[in-house]
């Protein structure tokens, strides 16, 4: 099961930034958590002719990359869908004054805990089952001779 919200920032102003931080900590259950950016719009108020570029920093990677280059007049928004799993991410305006709007989900699953010595009892028990059925189909083509 899942627990799935919006999320959106808005990053004015060259140089602003916004952090998502992953909350993997939670006392309550161990979950894993997701943020997937769906679109990235130039705000309407932006200027003409003024490129606008949003950089993303994740720590788990420690990568730096831009993932959208926005400008009023051509190109105002785009649909990356990445997904940053496990790891906090910095977005960042490195180039214009925006307003540019990032907006996604933001999906927390529970991790589901799995017994091993189930795991393996099952395989065992699968492998018993195959051997049986593979018997009896020998003992046919035998008796077919």
């Amino acid at each position: 099961m899942s627990d799935e919200s919006f999320y959106g920032v808005t990053l004015s102003g060259e140089g602003s930034t916004v952090e998502w931080e992953v909350l993997s900590n939670d006392e309550d259950f161990p979950r894993g958590q997701k943020l997937i950016i769906r679109q990235i719009l130039l705000g309407a108020e932006a200027k003409e002719d003024e490129f606008n570029v949003v950089e993303v920093h994740t720590v788990k990677d420690n990568l730096k990359i831009p993932i959208a280059v926005l400008k009023a007049g051509e190109t105002r928004a785009v649909n990356p869908d990445i997904e940053f799993y496990e790891t906090s991410a910095t977005f960042k305006l490195i180039k214009g004054n925006g307003p540019v709007y990032i907006h996604g989900q933001n999906i927390k699953d529970e991790v589901e805990v799995v017994d091993m010595d189930d795991d393996e009892t099952d395989e065992e028990d699968d492998g018993e089952e195959e051997e049986d059925e593979a018997q009896p189909q020998k003992k046919k083509q035998k008796n077919g001779k």
